[in-house]
């Protein structure tokens, strides 16, 4: 697999469109790759920000969260929230390199994914293509940021080895490898968390991905995300806590 992050122009607020970002920042796409962009400069491009000085951050959080905890639950001041099925701090709202604004989710990140996929097909004249729209959070019990995938498309999302025999012989029960996942991850780290300017990663020599000359269908979407929270592995920890309704639910 080669990752190579794409130097940009400082994005602002009402600046340039997404697909002018595009435009100007690549000149070519080879066949088979996959085109990881930042959700935050996805956002900025739509116009999904809001001045810190016109909402309370609180309300704005619940606003745009399916459910949250009440802040006052973390040492560190920050909402546990669970956003577009994801289980994310502030519901996804940041700060940093905003230049005095909240910067929101992408309002439909999959929709996002789908149609920047389906423009850089169109231009360079790709068959096989992927998009993932990315984010950033933690992992308990580790310290330190992580990538995500919160909009896919052009590529299947899992590898599925439920029924396949390990090394050994023995049928694996639950195993499923998360493709936009571990993309989402390797792009995270070559995008960076402060000033370096790359919010678009091209990845590509990916033999380990199935490409779809389509969008993700509604059933693939179900499977990538847990139905509800008593599927999670973190099941006992998820209900335990006594979640409330946003404004996004």
């Amino acid at each position: 697999m080669r990752v190579a992050p794409i130097k940009t122009r400082k994005v602002t607020i009402g600046s340039l469109t997404t697909q002018e970002l595009l435009d100007e920042s690549l000149s070519e796409l080879s066949e088979g790759c996959v085109v990881a962009i930042s959700s935050k400069v996805v956002a900025i491009c739509e116009g999904r920000t809001v001045p810190i000085d016109s909402i309370d951050k609180n309300d704005l959080i619940k606003q745009e969260a399916d459910y949250f905890l009440p802040v006052q639950m973390d040492q560190y001041g920050y909402h546990f929230t669970i956003t577009n099925k994801t289980l994310i701090a502030s519901a996804g709202i940041d700060e940093s390199n905003a230049d005095g604004n909240y910067v929101l989710w992408p309002a439909d990140s999959q929709k996002s994914a789908n149609s920047i996929r389906a423009y850089l097909a169109k231009r360079f004249g790709l068959k096989n293509v992927g998009v993932i729209i990315t984010d950033s959070t933690c992992t308990p019990m580790r310290i330190g940021t992580l990538g995500i995938a919160i909009g896919h498309s052009g590529f299947a999302a899992l590898n599925d080895y439920r029924g396949k025999p390990d090394l050994f012989g023995r049928p694996l029960e639950v195993t499923n490898s998360s493709i936009a996942g571990g993309l989402a991850a390797a792009a995270g780290l070559l995008m960076g968390e402060g000033s370096e300017q790359t919010p678009i990663v091209i990845l590509d020599d990916l033999p380990f991905v199935t490409f779809q000359q389509q969008d993700p269908t509604p059933e693939e979407l179900e499977e990538y995300y847990i139905k509800n929270k008593d599927e999670d592995l973190f099941a006992p920890f998820l209900n335990a806590a006594e979640w409330q309704k946003g404004g996004n639910n």
